[in-house]
């Protein structure tokens, strides 16, 4: 730290207070801790019947699309490019081997070593970037599995080098899909304490609904509680509905159920999902009932937001699909599924709300703290960024507000949103302190963007649209990993949440 900063900014009156003890070591991006002997990675860190809005509910006994490039200006160019390669289409080409009379059995052979020299060296860079498997998904029938690059982009698998990487990946996480397994399916008496670590960085499709379940407190460890206590619980959330959706067009109560039936079609107006008036009625249903039993907040835009998570993750026990690119179909699904695919999501949303309410009380008192939180934090690791934006006339009030309102979820694709709340889950009051450190990395990691932005209009619509429409896991996990690097640096002083 400069001396100019350091008489400028006083440690006695500072919001933060500095962490004397040493520093073990900084989070790097690794691509493997360790590797065994086969050269794979090494892992470490009877509802009753019920009649609402004319239908009737029975259960059980026993849950962005790429920008189209403009067609004319692509047929333009196209013509552009037939016409200068015209000569590579004359007549009379194909018999060129004959005219130059080359033996076809050493071009053949020659091929044959060229494929082969290929197929026997990889190049560098996909030996140290490993390519990201997306989950398999059934479509129409057939199986179908996408590999991606670090970059979003779809990758060949012609090369063997690249093969054995994705096998290797898929290795990796087919063993940490069997731990979760294990812990879900024969839980220890401390799961909590076992289940949190393997989360952090990311817990596995096919087990997240439930590992979600567990995180949120919804679901007791115990195997011979959890059908009473889903059953009991999902019972109680249809008890509520009966009581008091009733009540959504009397007057005390009408203004915040017309707020909640305006709020809900906006969110996600890409995703075609969030479109369909049964989705819609189902978010409907969840934020009145939680308003209603919260009479403190009540209902504040922005909450509806965090239903969503919820529900996409328990939806995916029975549909398998990616509703971001996929026009996604609830029609087949039973009344039973979807009833408990409601319940599920207003409970694990209560269980949030219930560590962050402050947000949403009057004058929304915690967002006001971690805004300013949040400004002295940046202040403190990056002060040409926080000076820049102090420069331009911005508050960060201005741009945060939103970051803690709706826990990034407006600046996130959904599917980054749904792995970052692994970890959220996954951290002692993730929602609550760990997003504080996540913004702060969340911002700084734009920095040079960000000072390159010379006047307010600019800078300010760049903060408000931070480029991360094509981040994927790998992006989520450098940064969870900064926050968590912020969060070891900072969160243990005595001071930490005495202000300046």
């Amino acid at each position: 730290m400069s001396k100019d900063i350091c008489d400028d900014f006083s440690f006695e009156t500072s919001f933060w207070k500095p962490n004397l003890k040493p520093l073990p070591g900084s989070v790097f991006k690794v691509t493997c801790a360790s590797t065994s002997s086969e050269g794979h990675c090494n892992e470490q860190p009877h509802i009753k019947s019920l009649e609402i809005n004319g239908a009737t509910r029975t259960t059980s006994s026993n849950m962005a699309a790429s920008p189209r490039k403009n067609a004319k200006s692509s047929a333009t160019s196209f013509k552009q490019y037939e016409a200068s390669t015209q000569d590579a289409w004359d007549d009379g080409d194909d018999d060129l081997l004959v005219r130059l009379r080359l033996d076809t059995n050493i071009i053949q052979s020659t091929a044959n070593l060229v494929i082969d020299s290929h197929n026997t060296s990889a190049p560098p860079n996909l030996i140290s970037i490993p390519a990201v498997q997306t989950p398999q998904k059934v479509s129409n029938g057939r199986s179908e599995s996408t590999s991606h690059s670090q970059s979003g982009a779809p990758q060949r698998n012609g090369a063997s080098g690249q093969r054995s990487i994705s096998k290797a990946q898929s290795e990796r996480e087919l063993a940490k899909q069997k731990k979760f397994e294990a812990l879900l399916n024969s839980p220890p008496k401390n799961l909590l304490e076992e289940l949190r670590p393997l989360s952090w960085s990311g817990i596995p499709a096919s087990c997240r609904p439930t590992t979600w379940r567990f995180l949120s407190g919804y679901l007791p460890a115990a195997l011979d509680r959890r059908d009473l206590t889903l059953e009991r619980k999902r019972q109680e959330y249809f008890g509520f509905l009966d009581q008091y959706f009733g009540t959504r067009h009397q007057d005390q109560y009408e203004e915040i159920f017309r707020q909640i039936h305006i709020d809900v079609p906006r969110m996600n107006p890409l995703i075609p999902l969030f479109q369909n008036k049964q989705v819609q009625e189902i978010f409907e249903r969840i934020l009145y009932i939680w308003a209603i039993r919260h009479p403190a907040s009540g209902y504040v835009q922005g909450i509806n937001d965090l239903v969503t998570p919820f529900f996409v993750v328990f939806l995916s026990e029975s549909i398998d699909a990616d509703v971001e690119s996929e026009n996604v179909d609830i029609s087949g699904l039973s009344k039973d599924q979807l009833n408990m695919i409601e319940a599920d999501s207003f409970w694990c949303m209560s269980k949030l709300l219930d560590g962050i309410q402050d947000n949403y009380t009057f004058a929304q008192p915690g967002i006001q703290k971690k805004v300013s939180a949040l400004k002295e934090l940046t202040h403190r690791i990056d002060s040409n960024l926080h000076q820049h934006i102090e420069n331009q006339g911005i508050e960060f009030l201005q741009f945060t507000f939103r970051w803690m309102n709706n826990l990034l979820m407006r600046e996130l694709p959904l599917r980054c949103t749904i792995r970052l709340w692994d970890t959220y889950l996954a951290e002692p009051d993730g929602f609550a302190d760990y997003h504080l450190y996540v913004c702060a990395a969340f911002l700084t990691k734009f920095s040079k963007q960000l000072i390159q932005q010379q006047d307010f209009q600019t800078l300010m619509t760049l903060l408000q649209n931070l480029p991360t429409d094509k981040w994927n896991d790998e992006d989520i996990g450098e940064l969870t990993a900064e926050a968590y690097r912020l969060k070891y640096m900072f969160a243990g002083a005595p001071q930490h949440y005495k202000t300046s």
